[in-house]
């Protein structure tokens, strides 16, 4: 591999996140969590597009219909970025107005899936959830008991569902054999422990090879594990705080990943951090992320 890593937009973002590639506009959308930005970047112009939402921001997914569906800190909503129509569906925690949203991606029947944290920095409870938003808008809770959900990613297939916490005595990858009928994963099953690399896991993805991508958050670093768990490839960032990678580029063969401007090691030489970044030369290609149906 001949590895090229370029910051295609020095944002000086909090906590850069929620990377999804369109196909159909050939660009990508990404958040900042605690600003609440909603980003657009285009690689052909290297403009890169801000929507103010209010609040802080997770996760997003493209709609098959037009638009995105959003998971806050006041829970889901749809968003027309061109009009600024927003729709509240529904905030699945009242009771809890110290969480917010954060990593979420949709299965390949449209389902969106988002996890839920405490939201003060690093958090103390496990008052993390994990949600299905199905495609008639329903909510319904799957998994509870989480400090920081995060990784969520599906098999190319659909079969196989990923999830993670990055709380640093958690710092596990799980897979879960997936029911693309009923939305309903099955029994855990440990991918992957982190403390074999530097890095906790934050966001992920898989490419077409069925190969999972992890942002080693606070490890300077970017894995790719096979489908068995083993580390194929390892990719050294230019920040410590690496978040989200995401595949995107006419060919699906451009790796972006996103990341934290905030908390750093104090004294570290990281000028771009905060940036988004474009990773190629790493020889694999991803797979076009599905659409909300809802």
């Amino acid at each position: 591999m001949s590895i090229k890593i370029e910051c295609v937009a020095d944002t000086k973002s909090g906590i850069g996140e929620g990377a999804v590639w369109d196909v159909r506009t050939q660009s990508l959308w990404w958040v900042d969590i605690p600003a609440g930005f909603i980003h657009r970047f285009d690689p052909d112009t290297s403009q890169n597009q801000t929507w103010e939402w209010g609040e802080p921001v997770g996760c997003l997914a493209l709609r098959e219909n037009g638009g995105l569906v959003l998971a806050t800190k006041t829970g889901f909503w749809l968003f027309d970025p061109e009009s600024g129509e927003r729709q509240h569906i529904t905030d699945p925690e009242p009771d809890l107005p110290g969480n917010r949203f954060n990593d979420g991606t949709t299965d390949a029947q449209g389902r969106f899936w988002a996890g839920s944290m405490q939201d003060d920095g690093t958090p103390q409870k496990r008052q993390g959830t994990v949600y299905c938003l199905d495609t008639d808008l329903t909510v319904k809770p799957w998994r509870t008991g989480m400090f920081t959900p995060n990784g969520m990613a599906f098999s190319p297939d659909g079969s196989r569902m990923y999830l993670s916490d990055s709380y640093p005595e958690v710092r596990q990858i799980w897979s879960f054999d997936y029911d693309q009928q009923t939305g309903e994963p099955g029994v855990e099953q440990t991918f992957f422990d982190t403390r074999a690399v530097n890095g906790r896991p934050d966001g992920g993805t898989v490419d077409e090879d069925g190969c999972y991508w992890q942002a080693g958050v606070s490890g300077w670093q970017l894995y790719r594990l096979s489908p068995e768990g083993e580390v194929l490839a390892t990719i050294d960032m230019p920040v410590e705080k690496p978040t989200k990678p995401m595949f995107g580029g006419a060919n699906l063969d451009v790796l972006y990943v996103t990341s934290i401007g905030i908390g750093l090691t104090k004294g570290s030489n990281q000028p771009f951090a905060g940036g988004l970044f474009a990773v190629t030369g790493h020889g694999t290609r991803g797979v076009p992320q599905t659409r909300f149906a809802g």
